[in-house]
């Protein structure tokens, strides 16, 4: 057991793709093995959660094959350190934020209706930076392609000379808030300063986790108008919209609207597919048509866990030596098949509602204003943006062709009754369990 890791390697790499090898199994180091726990050293944070989401099942499988026993695995992140020049002081080396992850590029990334106009847009923002669509601003569900998106655009930006990659920067959000306190801490707020304002493309990932923070907000907002007024491109993503952020400052609500809007929807079907075939196309895994579209009907819209589902099934194949079959794919995803629920669609809401306030379907997608059938027409709108993946333009279209600002006012209107208004509240709350239990 002195270095288990490396006798699993060699079976991995037998398993996926050489690229995914190489970008995500051959930096681990092994630390030590002892009472069932292997320790593994990764180079950050973020190497650390892609292994798990995507690679811990092989590596737990293949420890366990070895160990013949079953076997946790820790993880510790890899720390650069040098002296400061300050007795007993140590800071981490400065880290360039132009690493980008080279499987994340816009030819990997599988385009459908739910996601055209965000990729046309990072495609445009890639090929004319600070000229086109500043900021960038783009939100969607977990796991939807928000991060691989950022990722392309850096990688085009290298691949074709576009800008000085010293000059690139990607950053999570926690990670700039991060390097904010280490400034304030070490009292080196002016070398933070300079670091992020003399950029040329500012990529930051997650914004929404500044919600809140006063400080962090602030230094962003200089940084957003230094750049802005030179004509730096700025591109962010967050899991929602700006006015749907809370504890957001106004002033940075604005900003992000003074350029472009782009979201990204679930997939259809077919794009879940085409997902699927790609990704088993990079990883040699031989995936049938008929399981492609199982898998896709029966796991959730999240591409993450589409692709690490496809990763489990691949392994579990190899390792048995057995054909991917519908059969496998039970066997392997039966807790993931198990726990999917019926999808709730637009239909459905408007079926719930009108049946809850004993009125006809149809009349909560005409136009008729009076306030019996206007109210409910709102709550199913309101229901429809939070229980479904739709856009505010496709929501408008179900209830009659209404258009996105109607839809934002009926939203907002339900919002409002419901923080003011407990029964009002409770009414809407009962409607919502009944939809979600059909």
């Amino acid at each position: 057991m002195s270095n288990i890791l490396a006798q699993i390697k060699p079976k991995i790499a037998g398993i996926i793709s050489e690229d995914s090898y190489k970008t995500w199994i051959e930096p681990i180091e092994f630390v030590e093995y002892e009472d069932n726990k292997c320790v593994l050293m990764v180079p950050n944070a973020f190497f650390r959660d892609w292994v798990i989401e995507n690679f811990e099942a092989v590596l737990l499988a293949l420890l366990k094959d070895t160990t013949k026993a079953e076997t946790k695995i820790e993880y510790v992140l890899k720390k650069e350190k040098r002296d400061d020049g300050k007795k007993g002081v140590f800071v981490r080396r400065s880290v360039p934020y132009n690493l980008f992850n080279p499987k994340y590029t816009f030819e990997n990334f599988v385009v459908g209706s739910s996601n055209q106009f965000a990729n046309a847009a990072c495609l445009a923002v890639s090929t004319n930076p600070g000229k086109t669509y500043n900021p960038l601003f783009i939100y969607s569900g977990v796991g939807l392609g928000k991060t691989h998106l950022l990722n392309a655009i850096g990688n085009f930006l290298l691949k074709h000379g576009s800008a000085n990659p010293e000059k690139i920067c990607y950053i999570t959000a926690e990670h700039f808030t991060n390097e904010l306190i280490n400034a304030l801490r070490y009292e080196k707020m002016e070398d933070f300063r300079n670091r992020f304002r003399k950029m040329d493309i500012l990529l930051i990932d997650d914004i929404q986790f500044i919600a809140g923070k006063e400080r962090t907000q602030a230094e962003f907002f200089h940084t957003f108008n230094t750049l802005y007024d030179n004509m730096k491109q700025i591109v962010v993503t967050s899991d929602k919209f700006p006015a749907d952020i809370e504890n957001f400052e106004e002033r940075l609500r604005s900003r992000f609207e003074w350029g472009l809007i782009a979201d990204i929807q679930s997939p259809d079907i077919e794009t879940k597919v085409a997902i699927l075939n790609k990704k088993a196309e990079n990883d040699n895994v031989n995936l049938p048509l008929d399981v492609a579209f199982f898998i896709a009907s029966n796991t959730e819209n999240n591409i993450r866990s589409l692709e690490g589902a496809l990763i489990r099934i691949g392994a579990f194949a190899s390792l048995n030596n057995s054909p991917v079959t519908i059969d496998l794919v039970k066997e392997v995803l039966g807790h993931i098949i198990k726990q999917k629920k019926k999808e709730i669609t637009i239909d459905i809401i408007i079926k719930e509602v009108a049946s809850y306030f004993s009125i006809k379907p149809s009349e909560i997608k005409s136009a008729r204003r009076i306030r019996s059938i206007m109210q409910p027409r709102q709550i199913a709108i309101y229901l429809s943006r939070k229980l479904t993946g739709h856009s505010l333009v496709s929501i408008g279209d179900k209830f009659g062709g209404k258009d996105h600002t109607t839809v934002i006012h009926s939203i907002k209107k339900i919002e409002e009754e419901m923080k003011i208004k407990k029964e009002f509240k409770s009414v809407v709350e009962k409607i919502e369990s009944r939809i979600k239990s059909t």
